[in-house]
């Protein structure tokens, strides 16, 4: 590859594209836009003020905070000087930050306003490595004062500002510095969030970045342009949100930068993008309150919307068995797309071509609903050792409940045990100060292993059944892949997280998560308050009942040995606060710790 480096492919887009948008935000409603010429110089404003502030090669920066345009500027800077960037998830507490700052030697931290940074005071004398804070927002007076005398402090304004004069006498030192760039200098370590034990820190170097996106756009086959659009939202501390930023590099679209997670219905129907990246979370919460809304509609709407439904599955199923529909399926399929689909598209801009999946397993039932209202889905899979995606569902056909075909050079082999073993050179290099998970991580002849367990499909495309260490052997010799069970009982009306127990057991039991809102028109019904404490609903009689239903439904799809025999409602909230990960996977290891004794009152 000519372009090998993060910088190198930064330069030969701007000069490629140089008038065409590469980056856009919101603000007061309306779309600010960046060309790719200014967001270059944008780039060099503040590698400029890096290097004015001691930036050497190979010195690292930790960036902390929520996605942003500027969280993405940082990134690119720091990328293009020959730093490295350490992304640290906004969601950590102080002590987890302080492990990832002095674990990866951290020089310079970027923190996005007084929230982050509180975190961090208390802890600030065992900090060992830090020497610059840069903040993106101005932080208060009382905030300044706990770290000023101690830590050498300023705005992300004002570097831009220093960095901007050094660029004026001069313009072409950071294109030399990416010219100097090795293939092989790390780029970023990044930790994973850690379902057990302390983050592991996965270095990954600039070529094996590169490799990626070039991974990517060939699979992709030019059906990717630059006329696309996509909204970025996902954390940028997670290889997914990551990969989504730096893909207008190879693609020459325009990224817009939602304003919040909690913001991003809003902003699709003002951004209108045309490609969408998200973690399966954010289509199962789009699928439930479709399903609430119907729900809460009139009977007739009800009948309506079930009669759509079947009118779509029949039109598919003749799609993929490459048999025609007949003109009476084709006419119930158009009319179920103009009175109930199309709404549904036009929640998310009414211009989307692609929504990519990755991260987790998405339910195929939820693909399939999804592509009943014209929103293709191309479900993927990755790790952050390889850098998010190394297979992908072709744009031509997809498979549910599968993640696609190996995507560029990437290759998949089988373990004795089904273990997914990888090799491609889009692989991280090592854990970080950490010889002995690299050594473990690797088989003798140097293939990944994902600790995934998958299999091909006859047509050739990867399906993962479980993580290989949450594989549950019951009492009875049988196995059983607990992901399968807890995406089944997720697509549920009343049922928001599921982790299923039965590991040395005679049955399997599950802890079951429910959020508020989704009760909010049964709480009159059932004597409760709107302020009613979620102690109150996991403990309320009828709310088992309509859980239970749903465990019902599930257990009619499964064989007797998977079905759940007994369940337990959480009486809190499953949150990255407490049992999921910033990459919202569940804890599981937690879960059981602090449901114990629920879990053997069910096997009593």
């Amino acid at each position: 590859m000519k372009d090998n480096t993060i910088g190198k492919l930064l330069l030969r887009r701007s000069q490629l594209t140089p008038q065409s948008y590469a980056l856009g935000w919101i603000e007061a409603g309306e779309i600010k836009n960046l060309s790719f010429q200014n967001y270059k110089i944008s780039i060099e404003q503040i590698a400029l003020g890096l290097i004015k502030h001691g930036l050497h090669v190979g010195d690292r920066v930790a960036i902390l905070g929520a996605t942003s345009k500027e969280w993405h500027l940082c990134d690119m800077a720091t990328l293009c000087s020959r730093g490295v960037v350490v992304p640290v998830y906004p969601s950590y507490l102080g002590h987890e930050i302080v492990y990832i700052l002095n674990h990866s030697e951290t020089k310079i931290l970027i923190v996005e306003n007084d929230n982050q940074m509180e975190k961090l005071t208390p802890h600030l004398g065992e900090l060992k490595g830090l020497e610059l804070i840069i903040s993106i927002t101005q932080l208060g007076e009382e905030v300044l004062k706990k770290f000023r005398n101690q830590i050498k402090f300023i705005t992300l304004k004002d570097l831009v500002a220093q960095g901007s004069e050094d660029l004026r006498a001069h313009p072409d030192l950071l294109e030399e510095t990416i010219k100097q760039q090795k293939p092989e200098e790390t780029a970023s370590i990044i930790y994973t969030s850690g379902t057990t034990g302390e983050p592991k820190g996965a270095v990954i170097t600039q070529f094996a970045f590169a490799c990626m996106l070039s991974n990517v756009q060939s699979f992709i086959k030019g059906a990717f342009h630059s006329a696309d659009r996509s909204l970025v939202f996902l954390p940028l501390s997670h290889v997914l949100g990551r990969c989504d930023s730096l893909l207008p590099l190879i693609f020459g679209w325009q990224a817009v930068y939602a304003e919040s997670i909690e913001k991003v219905a809003d902003n699709l129907l003002l951004v209108k993008p045309t490609i969408m990246l998200a973690v399966p979370r954010i289509f199962e919460k789009i699928y439930q309150k479709i399903n609430e809304q119907v729900a809460r509609s009139p009977l007739w709407k009800q009948q309506a919307f079930k009669v759509g439904i079947q009118a779509a599955e029949m039109y598919y199923d003749k799609i993929d068995q490459d048999r025609s529909p007949n003109a009476g399926e084709l006419l119930a399929f158009k009319a179920a797309q103009k009175v109930i689909f199309n709404t549904i598209y036009q929640k998310f801009g009414g211009r989307i071509r692609y929504l990519v999946s990755g991260g987790a397993p998405l339910s195929p039932e939820i693909i399939k609903f999804l592509r009943y209202s014209n929103l293709t889905v191309l479900e993927g899979y990755g790790l952050t050792e390889t850098i998010a995606p190394c297979s992908l569902n072709p744009l031509e056909r997809q498979m549910p409940g599968t993640v696609g075909k190996p995507l560029g050079d990437v290759e998949f082999r089988f373990a004795e045990d089904g273990e997914i073993l990888i090799k491609t050179e889009a692989l991280f290099k090592e854990y970080f100060h950490n010889p002995e998970a690299t050594r473990e991580a690797f088989t003798e002849n140097g293939w990944f292993k994902s600790g995934d367990i998958g299999h091909f499909t006859p047509e050739g495309f990867l399906q993962i059944t479980d993580r290989k260490k949450d594989i549950i052997i019951t009492s009875g010799g049988k196995n059983v892949a607990p992901q399968k069970i807890e995406n089944m009982l997720k697509s549920q009306r009343w049922i928001s997280q599921a982790v299923v127990i039965g590991d040395k057991r005679k049955y399997l039991t599950a802890i079951i998560g429910i959020e508020k809102e989704r009760f909010f028109d049964q709480l009159e019904k059932l004597g409760l308050s709107h302020d009613c404490t979620q102690i109150e609903l996991a403990q309320h009689p009828q709310i088992k009942e309509l859980i239970q239903g749903d465990i019902d439904k599930v257990n009619q799809g499964l064989a007797q040995f998977e079905t759940i025999k007994e369940f337990c409602v959480a009486p809190t909230e499953f949150t990255t606060a407490n049992y999921l990960t910033p990459s919202l996977k569940i804890k599981r290891k937690l879960v059981s710790k602090d449901f114990g004794d629920q879990i053997e009152a069910m096997y009593q």
